[in-house]
């Protein structure tokens, strides 16, 4: 069978964004392929354009002219003039064929639109660019989103590829997924960085659109099953961090605390990076004042999870 045959039939993943050099996600320096979709939705989610499995237009209003050369060039109508203002507008009711052509248009790069279809062989070949940096200090790569595991199929052809080459693996995940799913791909995951985002099943929900039972389940199951987890909790003050839901997670992770394969609590505070992007995606940004914690309330809750006799530790990004 000839190559231009293989490609037509390889599997395929949206993915969009792929980032070298990272250090927070998994053991040493990784490669981070962003899958595209996801079935939360956080208040705070730093990647608003990975919730959708579609191409999202990105639109810097600041560096916009209103040339309307976009107008011009887009084939479907997304991009428009308004008559009134005389100002740029993006028709978020027009889903994007990702053409490029309002990007190539714009003179002053205020366009950008996120979302691709990339083959696993695609994907390997990028990831394998970095390999000598692997090596040398214990990395890998690292599948994130989004949700990895809405693409079950894509994620583990994947991660098998990378196996097959010698290349240590990680997933980020909410774990929202069917069970079947999360074991689809754990035969080729060195590491589950699994997501709990609140122990309340009812605040679970308020904050993240869904409960969290079955996320709890899939949690369950792999540390029973003896694959590899880190727990990382995002903090927000006023969300989750009170003593009283840091503790009910220490005592729902308590009896797999000497589990070899239970390797810790990674706790995340609050950030800011991601908020500039609603704007471009025409989105609101649902979190109210700066609910960052001081290193004071970190300290805090540091101390409440070491009473458990668990080990956690600080991830800045």
């Amino acid at each position: 069978m000839d190559n231009e045959i293989l490609n037509k039939i390889e599997r395929k993943a949206r993915i969009f964004n792929i980032q070298k050099y990272n250090m927070y996600d998994g053991n040493g320096i990784r490669t981070i392929v962003f899958f595209q979709g996801c079935p939360l939705r956080c208040k705070w989610c730093a990647n608003p354009e990975g919730m959708l499995r579609k191409n999202r237009v990105m639109f810097k209003s600041d560096l916009c002219i209103n040339c309307g050369a976009c107008v011009t060039a887009c084939p479907v109508g997304i991009h428009t003039i308004n008559n009134e203002t005389m100002e740029h507008e993006v028709n978020r009711d027009i889903d994007c064929i990702g053409c490029g052509k309002c990007v190539s248009a714009c003179v002053n790069s205020a366009l950008s639109i996120v979302g691709e279809f990339k083959t696993i062989s695609e994907l390997l070949k990028v990831v394998e660019e970095d390999r000598t940096f692997y090596d040398m200090s214990g990395g890998g790569v690292t599948l994130g989103g989004g949700e990895v595991l809405m693409q079950p199929e894509a994620a583990e052809n994947l991660l098998m590829a990378c196996k097959q080459v010698g290349i240590n693996t990680a997933i980020e995940t909410c774990g929202y997924a069917k069970l079947e799913s999360v074991l689809k791909v754990a035969e080729f995951v060195d590491l589950f960085l699994f997501d709990i985002k609140h122990i309340n099943s009812d605040k679970h929900f308020k904050w993240t659109g869904v409960r969290n039972e079955r996320i709890l389940e899939n949690l369950r199951e792999l540390l029973r099953r003896k694959y590899n987890v880190k727990i990382r909790m995002p903090l927000l003050k006023g969300v989750n961090d009170r003593q009283e839901d840091i503790e009910k997670v220490m005592e729902f992770l308590k009896p797999y605390k000497d589990y070899k394969n239970f390797k810790g609590v990674d706790l995340l505070p609050y950030h800011k990076m991601g908020v500039n992007k609603y704007k471009q995606l025409g989105m609101d940004y649902q979190i109210e004042g700066d609910p960052s914690l001081t290193d004071e309330d970190l300290a805090k809750i540091e101390g409440w999870i070491q009473k458990y006799d668990l080990s956690a530790k600080v991830i800045r990004h």
